[in-house]
């Protein structure tokens, strides 16, 4: 097994260990958070997801349960002693410590074993490399040795001398980097010595006497040295490479280890090497590789004495061991973490050691072959590490931290037996907790709904009497008294909303409708709301419903409507001049298409003023990431409806360093804002909670003294294909639409407007009447149009910016209008922001002056300026009376019943009936009501309180069932 094997194997016994800890203590504090109740009392706060979460955490803990319940009745209970238990541990705590001995001594084992690998390998990779370079040396050798056999002893006169073999033995010294110096003598025979001497010049010296002398600091020493003594051969250098050349006319038969070595190389025909010796010059040790020349090729199978006779000298390659090994080093010196000796053991009893150092601090010691192709001569390499082997911190580490991790469950089983009861006590402590805190919830509930009811009724009465009070006859001072104690009144009773909403989104309990609703129904009800203040400022206010949203869809309108009028709220607020422009679109179109986009550029908005770009403010958006959430908004389908609502002004915009709180509960931009606007600071949080239970996104961009953009997106269901529900419902919105657009069907319009933008809006409000319409961009275009033969006019719409740009314009348009051939003249239609103005403007234009219609546009508001424009009878059920007129003869006949414990209620109930012409008859209880109701009864409706004394509405409800269902059956059975 190797050392990463076992590092591993000690991390995965030291995570299951690990493991099994934290399963125990989540074992213990999951089954104490569940019995106790905490998970139950935070689940109604989570929602549908956390309760979903609860449940899977309940069957996963089920089991841990019930090993909780064992393991508290066998082990935690008193039927185990304490003696036994304290066994138990001691046993626990010396069976680890054993296992971590154990752990210790097997990993220490096996990183000696590693040590011992890694050194065997390194000593081998050494020995490897110094034998191959010998190899190639010694190959060298030989092929010179045949070099001298051919242009020496072959060729007559030699081709061969001192000086050539000098110059080519330095040139090629690169092919035996091993050898310090190369040199070749020839066999002499004591006859042909004088011969011989004679020849070169010199005498043949005696080699024992230059190996007794010191170190040699001159090569002319050896002309000192003796002849060498008289015997049967010779063999003196004739050629020595530079590096050796005072060796040239030593005898080599004359010295002890170099006769030994001759007469071996020359018998058996192969490299033979000295012992280690100190070499010449140098003092360094080093060997003599020895290669026999002869005259002509030998058989393979020579007889030694045919080998003798056929010799011509010797060739011997110094090789300098010391320097050899050290180079092999330095190209080894990353790896310079062993020490190296290299011996000759010729001799087992008496090695000599050719190269290295004994000092080591390791015992540890590899012993690697070395085979130098010379079969006498026996040497090996020994290696050893350097230092010390390190301390073994894996096995320390591993062994004590499993031990540390064993003590560490001990530990908690220990504490675990002595909490258990605390957590027992702890549990039953928090179920009465858990109670209170229930109660308590239920207690708020019932505070909000009650505060809720108690400062909605007066305010009711307030505004109720106001209303009323607006009705009598009263002069302009008192008028503006009683619309400031109104708008004062419904301020409070939206601070009262707000609150409460905000109480409910802590609460987690607020809740989403779903019913069928028209969205372009509800854009004009914010209009009406708003349309009042945007007059007074000065401001155009505009809005724009998408063709591809549907006529009908299913949610919740009034939290819709809410999100709608906090942030147009807002606009209105901080925007002096310019405009507010609020757009629905499908998600799917803005996607798919750039043509939605309000773009930055002064020609391209609702006033012609640069806004905050819409596309900077659904950034992050799910439905534009496509990494997120496909499910929850995935482009709109036939079943959902994805809607983008944005609501764009030109306002002071919000400053840089207040954006991050922008969505946070009561915060404000700046605290004057409150003093010099109003408000409370959490209707963009109640929107951004009400737009997530919609299953969408909010965000806004803004720039200060431009203005901000705000939008966000939310899902519906689709109204128009759902046709079993709501179906009378539809039906009759759908009637509604028809009346009003059945009397302008086929007609066509004409919309004079530069700007792209408004002219959209127009287009799309006058368009909801049935009517065809036509933008051009000046009176010029609108003339070319209009006299058209091929096409039928019947009303012009002119932006009160173009007519009032040029009099002199406006008049001629009119002027040229009259004089053209027409069956019929097209009606022509001012529209304006200011009412005031653009009488006072439109007064100068002559008989032909045309109606001014008051922005912001809304289908209602033009199908009845149309109507007074193009003939007050036409269609018009009132036949020339007054609208208020015919209403109030709208109940005449009806008998109403008023329930309510609240006098003033009971009186504002009962005016606003009257008013339309109702029989009105009140009641003060429920129990008068029942009385009043109880079959047979003349009353045609009941409008009963819900929160009454004694009886309430839903029990009054329940109490006329009752009565109905007793009076059904009499009515039968009679």
């Amino acid at each position: 097994m190797s050392l990463l094997h076992v590092f591993g194997f000690g991390l995965k016994v030291g995570h299951l260990l690990w493991m099994l800890c934290c399963w125990i203590v989540s074992v213990i504090y999951m089954n104490w958070f569940i019995n106790g109740g905490i998970l139950e009392t935070k689940a109604g706060l989570l929602g549908d997801g956390g309760k979903m979460w609860l449940k899977c955490l309940e069957k996963v803990s089920g089991n841990s349960c019930k090993i909780h319940h064992l393991y508290y009745q066998y082990i935690g209970s008193k039927r185990i002693r304490k003696t036994w238990w304290r066994k138990l541990l001691f046993a626990w705590i010396v069976g680890w410590i054993t296992v971590s001995v154990w752990l210790f001594w097997y990993m220490s084992s096996q990183a000696f074993e590693k040590r011992k690998e890694t050194l065997a390998s390194m000593c081998d990779e050494r020995a490897r490399m110094l034998q191959d370079q010998f190899n190639v040396s010694m190959n060298h050798v030989q092929a010179m040795s045949i070099l001298i056999s051919t242009f020496h002893h072959g060729k007559n006169p030699s081709a061969i001398d001192q000086r050539t073999f000098a110059r080519y033995t330095e040139r090629t010294a690169f092919e035996r980097p091993l050898t310090s110096g190369v040199a070749y003598a020839v066999r002499v025979i004591h006859s042909e010595r004088e011969q011989f001497e004679n020849q070169q010049g010199w005498t043949i010296k005696r080699m024992d006497t230059f190996e007794q002398s010191p170190v040699q600091k001159d090569d002319n020493v050896a002309k000192a040295l003796e002849p060498s003594p008289i015997q049967e051969e010779y063999a003196p250098v004739i050629f020595a490479q530079d590096t050796v050349a005072h060796v040239v006319s030593l005898d080599m038969l004359s010295g002890t280890e170099d006769r030994e070595n001759v007469l071996r190389a020359r018998a058996s025909g192969k490299g033979v090497l000295t012992a280690p010796f100190r070499l010449l010059k140098t003092n360094r040790l080093g060997v003599i590789l020895t290669f026999a020349v002869y005259k002509t090729d030998l058989p393979s199978n020579a007889m030694p004495n045919e080998r003798i006779q056929a010799t011509d000298g010797y060739l011997g390659g110094i090789f300098d061991i010391e320097s050899l090994v050290e180079k092999l080093l330095q190209q080894l010196a990353s790896k310079q973490t062993i020490l190296v000796n290299v011996y000759d053991i010729t001799h087992q009893s008496h090695p000599i050691s050719m190269y290295g150092s004994n000092v080591s601090d390791d015992g540890l010691e590899h012993v690697s072959a070395l085979n130098f192709g010379d079969p006498f001569r026996k040497h090996e390499m020994r290696c050893r590490f350097k230092q010390k082997p390190p301390w073994p911190w894996l096995a320390i580490t591993t062994s004590i931290g499993i031990l540390v991790i064993a003590l560490l469950i001990g530990y908690i089983f220990h504490a675990t037996m002595n909490r258990i009861a605390k957590v027992e006590d702890d549990f039953h402590e928090m179920m009465e907790l858990k109670k209170r805190a229930e109660a308590a919830d239920v207690a708020k509930s019932q505070f909000l709904a009650t505060v809720s009811h108690e400062i909605r009724t007066p305010m009711n009465g307030v505004l109720g009497m106001l209303h009323m009070l607006m009705d009598t006859e009263l002069d302009a001072t008192q008028q503006d008294y009683v619309r400031t104690a109104q708008d004062s009144g419904k301020a409070l009773v939206s601070l009262i909303n707000e609150v409460l909403d905000q109480a409910k989104i802590e609460s987690g309990k607020i809740e989403l409708e779903a019913m069928q609703f028209d969205l372009r129904a509800i854009m004009d009800e914010v209009l009406a709301l708003f349309s009042g203040k945007a007059h007074e400022k000065g401001v155009e206010l505009a809005v724009y419903v998408s063709d591809g949203v549907p006529e009908m869809l299913i949610g919740d309108p009034g939290r819709f409507r809410q999100i709608i009028t906090n942030l147009m709220g807002n606009s209105i607020k901080f925007t002096k001049k310019g405009h507010i422009f609020l757009t629905v679109h499908l998600v799917a179109e803005v996607m798919d298409s750039i043509d939605v986009e309000t773009e930055s550029s002064s020609r391209n908005t609702l006033s012609g003023l640069p806004v905050a770009d819409r596309c900077r403010s659904w950034v992050g958006f799910k439905t534009f990431n496509p990494e997120g959430s496909s499910h929850t908004l995935s482009p709109s389908s036939s079943d959902l409806i994805n809607l983008i609502v944005s609501v764009e002004d030109t306002g002071e915009g919000i400053p840089l360093e207040a954006q991050p709180r922008v969505f946070t509960p009561f915060m404000q931009v700046d605290p004057s804002i409150s003093r010099k606007y109003g408000g409370t600071g959490i209707g963009l949080s109640i929107s951004k909670c009400l737009v997530g239970l919609m299953n969408g996104d909010i965000g806004f961009v803004s720039i200060p003294d431009i203005g901000s953009t705000f939008t966000f997106t939310a899902v519906f269901g689709n109204g128009c294909s759902n046709s079993n529900e709501s179906e009378l419902q539809k039906q009759r919105l759908k009637t509604q639409t028809n009346t009003l657009s059945s009397k302008f069907q086929g007609m066509t319009a004409l919309v004079v407007d530069p700007k792209p933008v408004r002219a959209k809006v127009s287009r799309y409000q006058i368009q909801r009447l049935g009517i065809h319409v036509e933008l051009v961009l000046d009176l010029n275009q609108g003339l070319s149009s209009i006299s058209n033969e091929n096409k039928v006019v019947n009303m012009v719409f002119i932006e009160q910016e173009v007519w009032d740009k040029d009099s002199s314009i406006s008049a001629l348009f009119v002027n040229k209008l009259q004089n053209i051939d027409l069956e019929v003249s097209p009606k022509l239609f001012l529209l304006g922001n200011s009412l005031s103005s653009s009488r006072t403007n439109t007064a100068t234009s002559g008989v032909y002056t045309p109606s001014v219609i008051t922005k912001p546009l809304k289908a209602s508001m033009l199908a009845a300026s149309l109507q007074r424009a193009m003939g007050g009878n036409m269609g018009n059920p009132c036949n020339g009376e007054h609208p208020s007129l015919s209403l109030r003869k709208l109940l005449v006949g009806r008998k109403m019943l008023i329930v309510d414990d609240n006098k003033v209620n009971l009186m504002v109930a009962a005016a606003a009936l009257k008013k339309y012409g109702a029989d009105v008859v009140c009641a003060d209880s429920g129990q008068k009501a029942i009385k009043l109701l109880k079959p047979p009864h003349k009353f045609d409706a009941c409008f009963m309180d819900i929160q009454m004394p004694e009886m309430d509405g839903y029990v009054m409800l329940h109490a006329f069932k009752i009565l109905m269902l007793d009076f059904f059956k009499f009515v039968v059975n009679f």
